[in-house]
């Protein structure tokens, strides 16, 4: 008998406390429901316990734990302060999958140990501040990630797991700023710095200066200028379904989305629907952003010059 209840009272602990933390648990938990050293070697040894890295254990074998499980024990495994981090954490969040065998893990300190099937990154920026949990594991914020995946990946997929986070709604401006003030040495600082320059709302324009930014390039371009707030009605019943621009003649559309407005879920199912509508009754309907609007110009004009059946001046 131990002072922390009987066998059976612990077995029902343990239980417990492996449900809840997707089938692993570490030795100093074992320790804590009263099961000593001895005790963890011996069900280790008889298969009732099966060691996933030093110090951390799984009733289950190794290879049948989930992908939350194998998170958790590589957690423990690298002790306290210990979070899921970069492509891994990514995958937590639902920003990007990720196939890597290693787990990534940062540690709020220097060390050497190694642990088989964890990339240890260690980090002497790491704060609380960086710090959550998804699912019961620890693992770095949504802008402390986006910050990471900048020092592993490539432009295009670090663009990406931004536009999964705008997605998702939960892509911070301030919290990246702040992890940018922190971080200003980092190698993936520039990275972030130039992709973040896209999403501030500060240096995007209103509906009104994209509308004319949209318009002065039809004019360069030599091109028909379009109506503008037109109202077109599709035959369906329904009331007139306003556009921004529209070519009535050769039945084109052209709707200039920009972040402010459209980036809503009202918005966007919206936008849909009705561009389903128009579509219906004959109508093209292409969505131009003020991206394409600042950095394309040249592709853009064609693109509407090709809808008009025209060639860009």
């Amino acid at each position: 008998m131990s002072g922390r209840g009987s066998l059976s009272e612990r077995m029902v602990r343990l239980g417990s406390q492996v449900a809840v933390q997707h089938g692993v648990i570490s030795l100093a938990q074992l320790r804590a429901l009263g099961f000593g050293a001895r005790a963890v070697q011996r069900r280790a040894a008889c298969g009732s316990l099966h060691r996933v890295h030093r110090g951390v254990y799984s009733p289950a074998p190794p290879e049948l734990l989930s992908r939350n499980g194998r998170y958790l024990a590589a957690v423990l495994a690298c002790g306290k302060g210990a979070v899921i981090s970069h492509r891994s954490a990514a995958a937590l969040h639902g920003l990007r999958p990720t196939e890597r065998a290693n787990i990534d893990v940062t540690v709020p300190r220097r060390g050497r140990r190694r642990h088989e099937g964890i990339e240890v990154h260690r980090s002497t920026t790491l704060t609380a501040a960086d710090q959550t949990t998804v699912d019961g594991i620890p693992c770095t914020t949504v802008a402390r990630t986006q910050l990471d995946l900048a020092d592993v990946l490539r432009r295009r997929q670090v663009e990406r797991a931004f536009e999964q986070a705008d997605a998702l709604e939960v892509f911070d401006l301030r919290a990246l700023d702040d992890q940018l003030a922190r971080n200003r040495h980092r190698r993936a600082a520039p990275l972030v710095r130039g992709l973040l320059a896209e999403y501030h709302p500060e240096q995007a324009p209103t509906e009104s200066e994209l509308e004319e930014s949209f318009l002065a390039l039809v004019r360069a371009a030599g091109l028909p200028l379009p109506e503008r707030q037109a109202y077109l009605d599709p035959g369906d019943g329904e009331p007139p379904a306003r556009v921004d621009f529209a070519w009535r003649a050769q039945r084109i559309v052209v709707e200039t989305d920009g972040r402010k407005y459209h980036r809503g879920p009202v918005a966007f199912e919206s936008d849909r629907r009705k561009d389903q509508r128009l579509t219906l009754a004959g109508w093209r309907v292409a969505r131009i952003t003020y991206r394409q609007v600042a950095a394309e110009p040249r592709r853009i004009a064609a693109l509407v010059a090709g809808l008009l059946g025209l060639r860009p001046g």
